[in-house]
């Protein structure tokens, strides 16, 4: 058997892998966290808008809510307001404000479409003010860690309005979601991207939530990649600390996502190309699953 045919004997061996994971997830919601240095590198950003392409054209039905802090930050600095932060928020006055609106709005969400139409994926942008997609209220910091701080235009989902997703998912497009919402006076807010992608899959039904992160998944105590975990191992993990830092809030995300009914909630490296086809559609995976305890 010469090497050329041993290729291909491969390439088939992945086809048919595939092909069960296609089946499985054909017709279902997958929403996708896109952001971190998937969203920075040119050949990476090409390659996320061929997966998503591939996962609608297999009958997928794929959400994007991608994130922005480094671009709004670099906006901020380029503008010269200067940003303060409390445990990892960006504190979010009027001007900041409008820098956010202005950069994941007007020129991120718009520039995420854009590749993915090229790719052909149909794709059509959203911010939460669009037909009340998003309702937020403002987050306010409790305990005593934070006396006294005032997060300004900072805020958490308070309800998801399903219906323009619907609608638009099933007409074949790829909704792709700036993190912003609006309260009842049509305040804008600043919401965190995984919180979002969590309210957006517990409220769709999904039945997965991937999150693109800029490590390999969750990690052991010897620095090792665990693969799968329940949500009870994960509370157990956060306590001995060996989840830590900046990975708590995705996992409080995920279980989030896992309490609202999404069946499975991954976090996996985005600085891997074509991370979405090998996460969903092989048996290995590349990164961290957490599933729901069912006892």
């Amino acid at each position: 058997m010469n090497d050329s045919f041993q290729a291909y004997a491969e390439t088939a061996r992945i086809l048919l892998e595939s092909l069960p994971y296609i089946r499985r997830f054909s017709g279902e919601v997958v929403v996708i966290k896109y952001g971190g240095h998937a969203m920075l590198d040119e050949h990476l950003k090409n390659s996320f808008a061929l997966n998503v392409s591939l996962l609608r054209h297999v009958g997928v039905r794929p959400i994007i809510v991608h994130g922005g802090g480094p671009q709004i930050g670099s906006m901020l600095k380029k503008l010269g307001i200067e940003s303060s932060f409390h445990e990892g928020l960006r504190i979010t006055d009027a001007a900041t404000m409008d820098v956010v609106e202005m950069v994941l709005v007007g020129k991120l969400n718009k520039e995420i479409v854009g590749r993915l139409n090229m790719a052909g994926a149909r794709a059509v942008g959203f911010c939460g003010r669009d037909g009340g997609l998003i309702r937020a209220r403002k987050l306010e910091l409790a305990g005593e860690a934070a006396p006294g701080v005032d997060l300004g235009r900072v805020g958490e989902v308070a309800r998801v309005d399903t219906d323009l997703l619907h609608l638009v998912s099933r007409a074949d497009y790829v909704p792709v979601i700036a993190p912003t919402g609006a309260d009842e006076a049509d305040g804008a807010y600043n919401i965190n991207a995984d919180d979002v992608a969590a309210a957006v899959a517990s409220a769709m039904k999904a039945k997965r939530l991937l999150l693109l992160t800029d490590v390999p998944g969750i990690l052991d105590g010897r620095g090792g990649l665990i693969r799968s975990l329940s949500s009870s191992s994960v509370r157990s993990l956060i306590d001995d600390a060996t989840i830590s830092g900046g990975m708590i809030p995705k996992v409080k995300s995920c279980l989030i996502a896992l309490e609202g009914g999404v069946e499975k909630a991954m976090i996996i490296d985005g600085r891997v190309e074509n991370c979405l086809l090998l996460e969903l559609f092989t048996d290995a995976g590349i990164g961290s699953e957490i599933v729901r305890c069912t006892t």
